[in-house]
């Protein structure tokens, strides 16, 4: 008998995976998720110290020469009614980041709990909520950017409320499949036996798993929210008041602003595009870091 207990702890041993194996060993972030994320510290600390730093704020027209090339006293040069095309870039950064983040906040504060609650619960809770998500992710996300927008104002918090009403269902349809696999883990069934409670079970046992593959998401969905911005500003559906990174490619994409300074549009083109690189890398990277997989059910 004493023989076949050890025999059964060795092979019970045998088949739990190795903490430290080479693969989690070898496995790195890389230098290139840390420079975009110190491109990412540094436009969102330039974007938070706008109001001190010594630059243009107000965007006064006709302070610089129309037009004039990039140089020591203006960076990007100036557009076309002489406003500083740095300092529009750098307010512009407020904006832009200010509507990606509160849509992503939005998306995993709302998106993720539903996920949650119907990967666990499963029945009919999980096709109310499935429902919603399809309905969703089936209707036009331009269509309803227009009518959102059109219907209330273009103000900050409408523009971000929209991109964070498309984020919900990917981000709850992710939140939903992890859920279903972590539901069914060993940790979560001995909670079950020990009496824990459903809401102690999902908050302490299934977020903080779920949490690592939403914020992966999160990151690649901030970009595209930032890009979204951009396409709504072209549509003249983006934030009424200041300047967003949309707004200035809008403006710069005018012929005869095209032809004589092209820096205007490129400007806030080449800032957008290196933010969102870096948004998408970052998420990457951090997705094969932790092994996520995205889990269809």
């Amino acid at each position: 008998m004493a023989d076949e207990k050890a025999t059964h702890a060795v092979a019970v041993f045998d088949e739990v995976p190795e903490p430290f194996s080479e693969d989690v060993v070898k496995r790195r972030l890389g230098i290139g998720f840390w420079v975009a994320i110190s491109w990412m510290v540094l436009i969102t600390a330039l974007a938070l110290l706008a109001p001190v730093l010594p630059i243009d704020g107000q965007n006064v027209i006709g302070a610089g020469s129309k037009l004039s090339a990039p140089s020591l006293h203006h960076l990007f040069g100036t557009d076309s009614l002489g406003r500083d095309v740095f300092a529009r870039t750098i307010w512009g950064s407020r904006v832009s980041l200010s509507v990606g983040f509160i849509a992503i906040a939005a998306g995993m504060l709302i998106g993720g709990p539903l996920g949650i609650i119907a990967g666990y619960f499963r029945g009919k809770i999980d096709a109310v909520v499935s429902f919603v998500f399809l309905s969703l992710l089936s209707f036009p996300s331009l269509v309803l950017a227009l009518m959102i927008v059109n219907s209330l104002d273009r103000s900050l918090k409408v523009v971000a409320l929209v991109l964070g009403i498309l984020a919900i269902a990917p981000i709850g349809r992710l939140a939903r499949a992890n859920t279903i696999v972590y539901a069914e883990r060993e940790f979560v069934q001995a909670a079950r036996v020990i009496g824990a409670k459903d809401i102690r079970i999902m908050v302490r046992e299934i977020l903080p798993n779920v949490l690592i593959p939403m914020g992966a998401l999160a990151l690649l969905g901030m970009a595209v929210a930032i890009v979204a911005e951009g396409a709504l500003a072209f549509l003249g559906l983006s934030v009424k008041q200041g300047a967003t990174w949309g707004k200035m490619i809008l403006e710069g994409s005018d012929i005869r602003t095209l032809r004589k300074g092209t820096y205007v549009a490129m400007a806030p083109i080449l800032v957008m595009f290196l933010t969102v690189l870096a948004l998408n890398y970052a998420g990457d990277r951090v997705r094969s870091y932790f092994d996520v997989r995205e889990t269809a059910f």
